[in-house]
C-alpha cells in the first residue's frame, strides 16, 4: 500500500500469541488460586476491627468467639480461637442451648487427618452431616496463641435443620472433643467437655455519636474483692457521689473487666439510690448476705447495665441520663454477677462500669418507663404449662394524658422476667393497629439481661398504646406461679429508654380483681376440691388450692383475654395521673403485624454433604 513498507516475516520459534495468551491465563488462574489459599489457610489473622463483637464461650478462656454482623449479606461472619486444640471442636445454636435438636458447626480429627462440616443432632443427640451445607468455611490458621477458625452463616437459610438467627437472644453451645474420632456419627455428645454461652449475635448498626470535649469519666468497680468460690454470686458494692455533686449527662457508659476474669463476669449493673433517703450505709458482699443493709433494697434506678458479649452503650446525640444534682440521690449501688462453675479459688476482681458524662447538658433529659404486668399475684401460671402468656397494657388513654405532643422517641429496651419467661415482645398500636415492633425476644433467658439499643428509633404519640406480651414455661413446677418480687414468682416488664423525660415512669395493668374473684367463685362450683375464696385468704394461696385441670386452665387463660383491667398509669412518686384506671377495657385490635418470612439467599450451587478436609498438621494425643 502506498505509504506503508512491508517486511516478510522471520520464522520463530516461540508459541503463538493464542497459545502465550492461553499459558498465561493458566499460569495466572493457578497463581491467583494459590494466593487464595495461602490467604484463607495461612494467612494473617483479620484486624480486631474486622470482629468487633467478642465473648468468651468456656469458662476458662480456651474458645473465644469473635464476630460481625453483615446487614447487606444477611450473613454472620465468625472467628473461632482455639487456645488448646486437641482433635476438634463443636459450635453451633440451639433454641434454649441443649445439644438436642441442634445446628452444629463441627471439627473432628482422628489424630492425622480433619475434617469441618456442618452438621445437626437429632432429639437423641446422634449428630448427622447436613444436606445442605450452610457453615462455609473461609479460613483456618495456626497461631501461637491457638487455632483461628474463620467461617460464615447466614441468618436464614431455609434449611429445616438449621437455626434462624434472629434479633435477641442466641444460646451458642459448644464441645471439645480430647480423643480421636473416625467419623461425625461416632462423635458421642453425652461424653464431651460441652457447654452454654448467651449473646445477641445481630447487633444494631449504629452510627457512634461524637462526644463533647469536656466529657468525664468515673469508675464504679469492685474494690479488689476475692471472688467467691461457688458458681454463682451477686455482689454488692455501695459507691456514692461527692458532695454537691452537680447535675450531668450520662452520654456513653463501657465495662471495665479485670484481665483474666473475662469468663467470669457474667453481667453487671449501677443503681441510683432513692432520694428519700439522706444517706446509705457502707456495704461491700455478696448481695444475699443477711449481713446486707436492707436500705439497699431501695437503690433499684437503673443508670447502665452490662451483660457478657455487649460493647460500649451510647445515649443519642440529643439525649443523656440526668444524674447528679438536687433531687436526686449521691449514693450508687455496683451489682456483678459472677459465674464461677470451675469454681476457682482466690481469684481477685476489680471489675465494673465506666461511665461517661458531661456537664454541658444535652437538650433532652433521657428517661426510663416500666411497661408491661403489675406486680401483683393475680396474675398467675398454671403449673405444667409449656407456652403460657401474659400480656400487660399501656392503654392509649394513659399515653394520651401523659405524653407530649409530639410524642416520645425510645432508643433502647431492657426485657426482664423471673426465672419461667422464655419470650418476651412489646408492640406498639395505634389506632387499633399493630404498628411496630418495639423490642422482641424469642429466645429470651432470665440469665441474659442487657440494655440493647434498638436498631430504629420507635416514636410514640399521645393515643398510641403499647402492649408487652410474655411467654412462660412451668413444666417442671407442681402449684402456680404467681406475680410477685421472689425469683420463684414472676414479672413481665419491658424498661424503655426514651427521650424526652416525661412525667410518666411506668405504665402497666393487671386483671381487674373483682373478675378473678369470680374465676374462683366459678372454679367452685365446677370443681369437687373446694378453693377457699374468704377474705382471710391470699391471692397466692387461691391459686394454689385450684385443681389444675384443663377447663380451670382454659377459663383461666380466656379470663386474661377478655376481663377488664386495673391500669397503673403512675408518675416517679408512685401517684396515678389523674382519672378512672380501674376496670378499663382491653385495647382493642383490628389487625395484626405480619409475621416476618425468612429470607432464603440464593445459593451458588448444591454443596455436596461432604465434610472439608484440613491440613492441620497430626494433632496430639495425650
Amino acid at each position: 500500500l502506498p505509504g506503508m513498507q512491508t517486511s516478510r516475516s522471520k520464522p520463530c520459534s516461540c508459541p503463538s500469541f493464542k497459545l502465550r495468551e492461553v499459558a498465561s491465563m493458566y499460569f495466572t488462574m493457578i497463581a491467583v488460586f494459590l494466593v487464595i489459599l495461602v490467604v484463607a489457610l495461612q494467612g494473617s489473622v483479620p484486624r480486631r476491627n474486622d470482629f468487633p463483637y467478642k465473648v468468651p464461650l468456656d469458662p476458662q478462656g480456651l474458645l473465644e468467639l469473635s464476630w460481625n454482623v453483615s446487614y447487606p449479606e444477611q450473613a454472620v461472619h465468625f472467628q473461632l480461637l482455639v487456645r488448646d486444640l486437641q482433635f476438634g471442636l463443636l459450635f453451633g445454636m440451639s433454641d434454649r442451648g441443649e445439644f438436642e435438636n441442634a445446628d452444629l458447626a463441627v471439627l473432628w480429627s482422628d489424630g492425622r487427618n480433619s475434617y469441618f462440616g456442618d452438621a445437626w443432632s437429632d432429639a437423641k443427640g446422634q449428630l448427622h452431616m447436613d444436606s445442605q451445607q450452610d457453615y462455609q468455611l473461609l479460613g483456618a490458621r495456626r497461631a501461637p496463641e491457638g487455632l483461628y477458625l474463620l467461617f460464615r452463616r447466614a441468618f436464614s437459610t431455609c434449611d429445616p435443620k438449621d437455626y434462624l438467627i434472629e434479633d435477641g437472644t442466641v444460646h451458642l453451645i459448644y464441645g471439645i472433643l480430647e480423643k480421636p474420632v473416625h467419623s461425625l456419627q461416632a462423635i458421642n455428645i453425652s461424653a464431651i467437655h460441652r457447654g452454654l454461652q448467651r449473646v445477641q449475635l445481630l447487633k444494631p448498626n449504629i452510627t457512634v455519636p461524637e462526644l463533647p470535649s469536656d466529657m468525664k469519666t468515673m469508675e464504679i468497680t469492685a474494690p479488689d474483692i476475692v471472688i467467691p468460690s461457688q458458681e454463682t454470686t451477686y455482689w454488692c458494692y455501695m459507691a456514692k457521689l461527692a458532695e454537691g455533686f452537680p447535675k450531668h449527662h450520662i452520654i456513653m457508659y463501657e465495662p471495665v473487666i479485670t484481665a483474666g476474669n473475662e469468663a467470669l463476669v457474667h453481667h453487671m449493673e449501677v443503681f441510683q439510690c432513692a432520694a428519700e433517703f439522706d444517706s446509705f450505709p457502707h456495704y461491700n458482699g455478696p448481695c444475699d448476705s443477711k449481713m446486707k443493709p436492707d436500705r439497699l433494697n431501695y437503690c433499684r434506678h437503673v443508670l447502665a447495665a452490662w451483660a457478657m458479649g455487649a460493647q460500649a452503650f451510647y445515649y443519642p446525640e440529643e439525649a443523656g441520663l440526668a444524674f447528679g444534682g438536687p433531687g436526686t440521690s449521691r449514693y450508687l449501688r455496683l451489682e456483678i454477677h459472677y459465674h464461677n462453675p470451675l469454681v476457682f479459688k482466690g481469684r481477685r476482681d476489680s471489675s465494673g462500669i465506666r461511665l461517661y458524662y458531661t456537664a454541658t447538658l444535652r437538650r433532652y433529659d433521657a428517661g426510663i418507663m416500666e411497661l408491661g404486668l403489675v406486680y401483683t399475684p393475680v396474675m398467675a401460671i398454671p403449673p405444667g404449662e409449656d407456652a403460657f402468656l401474659l400480656t400487660g397494657y399501656c392503654t392509649d388513654k394513659c399515653t394520651q394524658l401523659a405524653l407530649p405532643a409530639a410524642g416520645i422517641r425510645i432508643f433502647a429496651s431492657q426485657l426482664h422476667t423471673h426465672l419461667a419467661g422464655r419470650k418476651v415482645v412489646t408492640v406498639l398500636s395505634r389506632d387499633g393497629r399493630e404498628r411496630q415492633v418495639v423490642n422482641a425476644d424469642g429466645h429470651y433467658s432470665p440469665h441474659f439481661q442487657e440494655i440493647r439499643m434498638l436498631k430504629e428509633v420507635v416514636a410514640v404519640f399521645p393515643g398510641d398504646e403499647l402492649i408487652t406480651t410474655c411467654t412462660y414455661n412451668t413444666e417442671d413446677r407442681s402449684r402456680a406461679t404467681v406475680g410477685g418480687f421472689g425469683i420463684l414468682e414472676e414479672m413481665c416488664v419491658n424498661y424503655v429508654h426514651y427521650y424526652p423525660q416525661t412525667q410518666l415512669e411506668l405504665c402497666k395493668s393487671a386483671v381487674d380483681p373483682g373478675y378473678l374473684h369470680r374465676y374462683f367463685n366459678l372454679v367452685n362450683r365446677f370443681n369437687d376440691e373446694e378453693v377457699c375464696t374468704c377474705p382471710q385468704v391470699s391471692v397466692p394461696q387461691q391459686f394454689f388450692s385450684v385443681p389444675w385441670n384443663t377447663f380451670n386452665r382454659d377459663v383461666l387463660k380466656s379470663l386474661y383475654g377478655f376481663a377488664p383491667i386495673s391500669m397503673h398509669c403512675n408518675k416517679s412518686s408512685a401517684v396515678r395521673f389523674p382519672g378512672e384506671w380501674e376496670k378499663q377495657p382491653l385495647p382493642t385490635i383490628t389487625e395484626r403485624l405480619r409475621e416476618p418470612i425468612p429470607h432464603c439467599p440464593p445459593t451458588p450451587g448444591p454443596r455436596p454433604a461432604a465434610p472439608v478436609p484440613l491440613n492441620l498438621g497430626e494433632l496430639r494425643r495425650d
